[in-house]
């Protein structure tokens, strides 16, 4: 537990809401550049990424900062116990106090094989085991040694889960599929409504696809009925149960369960309660990603991870580069009052990042109550979104530019393209709208500029733009595997900040859980005749009106 009730109390916090009001909510960006030439060099950092010998830089000089701001939101974080939560994390220490469980995803990732223990014991060497079972199972998938009950190669693979169980799965192999074996074809299914499966189905071939069910309990209601309906399937043609153990494995730890559904304990990969489902993507999770781009790929992208987590273990506050990443967050949501964070990726292939994020983000930190069970007196969790550029410029950028809401931006590219088409011209116009964004949220544009153009006087304040729009640009050389691992941990150790801060428990999610008791209670009246009860009047209106259109009243 910290030894703090709310930040808000805290001498820094004081400061900085003082350090606001007389300097912060007035900064002019493109003043603060010409007043001191340097500022980009002081507040860029490059990460060196020892997993492939690559670097991303990472830019926080177009941001509403001054060196005063950035001593006092240190100054905070150093006060809040930042330093102190995050070596309990690495320890292994219950830092998720209402489950009593560690926070231990690092662990996953540990390519050093680092000595890490929970309640004293090592998981050093389970890690490596589970690990290994995918290796060995990817590569017989991969090279055609395992086969389908028929004796053909699989040739589809369809994951099943919800959540953490698939927003990691689809996002890595989405951004990775450069890397992947393109004979494999990849379905996700996650969503309760019948289409998800029966589109997936529709397309595969029961005789070369192989299911993987992701439930760490095996009893996640979404993914079980997804997967009971997936088995029936197969079954219509395999017709013998015995070939269930040919094409099904289970992401899970229930043996019992796993077994009465017909899949072999051999082949179950589990994963411990120390793994969070947001955090899940470096476990056995991960086996669809590494049966899609190839364990070795995998081990890249655990790698790239664990350089970020050696960065954000061992690098002081003021050059820690997720440190910072959250401690703007925090400075922007509450003393600027900004409720939203913008991540817009410059790369097609990275189109499932932000839908990722934001189960990272707001799942980890949509909490008001303090670790000293206090009700916040500060805004946490900001609303996380995203899409690609440069087609999100076509859509909601005019509000970043001339909105009245402050929207924090990161903005993300690779220097080198999977695609360099056409003599790499599409990747230079791509590069052109990634610093030309970011560079015209900063300057703006003034009425006297919109005038010198020869505007029209009725025109001039509809083309006129205040600028001093803030931006995170984070440049990399290529989005590798190792590349990607280490930005989704930036982003894990960016949400982990913000959480020490506001002094919230950002790895429980009990807020998922009302609505799921309340759907199986629903469920059972619509199973049934009569319109139900025991409901508000709208609730019971629309279970009404849902069963005589469905003929089930």
């Amino acid at each position: 537990m910290a030894g703090f009730d709310q930040a808000s109390f805290l001498p820094s916090w004081k400061a900085l809401e003082e350090h606001h009001a007389s300097t912060g909510k007035s900064i002019i960006l493109k003043e603060e550049f010409k007043n001191n030439p340097q500022r980009f060099n002081q507040l860029s950092h490059t990460f060196k990424n020892s997993a492939d010998n690559s670097e991303i830089l990472f830019d926080f000089s177009k941001n509403l900062v001054t060196d005063e701001t950035l001593k006092l939101l240190v100054r905070l974080a150093k006060e809040t116990g930042v330093e102190k939560l995050r070596d309990e994390m690495f320890n292994g220490d219950p830092i998720n106090f209402t489950e009593n469980r560690a926070v231990y995803h690092v662990a996953l990732r540990n390519v050093s094989n680092s000595p890490m223990k929970v309640n004293g014991n090592s998981v050093v060497e389970g890690v490596n085991s589970v690990l290994e079972h995918m290796k060995e199972f990817s590569e017989q998938v991969r090279s055609g040694e395992w086969k389908g009950y028929t004796g053909k190669k699989i040739k589809t693979i369809i994951n099943i889960g919800i959540g953490g169980s698939d927003l990691g799965p689809v996002m890595v192999t989405e951004a990775l599929k450069p890397y992947a074996d393109r004979s494999l074809t990849l379905h996700f299914v996650s969503n309760i409504d019948g289409t998800h499966v029966a589109e997936a189905l529709k397309s595969s071939d029961p005789e070369t696809t192989l299911f993987l069910i992701a439930s760490k309990t095996f009893t996640t209601a979404e993914t079980i009925t997804n997967a009971q309906t997936a088995k029936a399937w197969f079954l219509q043609t395999a017709k013998n149960e015995a070939h269930i153990a040919k094409h099904f494995v289970a992401l899970s730890t229930n043996e019992a369960e796993v077994t009465r559904f017909g899949i072999d304990k051999k082949n179950m990969f589990g994963f411990e309660s120390w793994v969070g489902g947001r955090y899940s993507v470096w476990s056995a999770i991960g086996l669809s990603v590494a049966l899609y781009i190839g364990f070795d790929n995998f081990h890249q992208f655990l790698a790239g991870a664990h350089a970020m987590d050696q960065h954000f273990k061992n690098t002081p506050l003021e050059q820690n580069i997720p440190v910072l990443g959250g401690l703007l967050s925090v400075w922007y949501s509450d003393f600027f009052g900004a409720q939203t964070h913008l991540v817009s990726p410059f790369d097609q292939y990275l189109h499932r990042f932000p839908a990722y994020l934001q189960q990272l983000s707001m799942e980890s930190n949509g909490k008001a109550i303090t670790r000293t069970d206090d009700y916040v007196r500060y805004t946490t969790g900001a609303i996380l979104f995203g899409e690609p550029a440069t087609n999100a410029q076509h859509s909601f950028f005019q509000l970043l530019h001339q909105g009245t809401k402050l929207i924090p931006a990161d903005f993300i590219l690779a220097a080198e393209s999977h695609n360099p088409v056409d003599g790499g011209k599409h990747q230079t116009m791509l590069a052109s709208n990634f610093f030309a964004q970011a560079e015209a949220l900063m300057v703006g544009k003034s009425p006297d500029q919109v005038r010198g153009e020869g505007t029209p006087r009725n025109l001039v304040p509809h083309k006129t733009f205040t600028g001093s729009r803030p931006t995170t640009s984070i440049l990399a050389q290529k989005i590798t595997p190792a590349t990607l691992g280490a930005l989704i941990a930036y982003y894990e150790h960016v949400t982990f900040t913000e959480g020490a801060i506001w002094n919230i428990n950002s790895f429980d999610q009990w807020g998922v859980e009302l609505g799921k008791v309340l759907a199986k209670k629903i469920q059972t009246e619509l199973e049934t005749e009569g319109a139900g009860g025991g409901h508000d009047a709208s609730t019971s209106g629309l279970i009404a009106a849902y069963k005589q259109k469905a003929g089930r009243l």
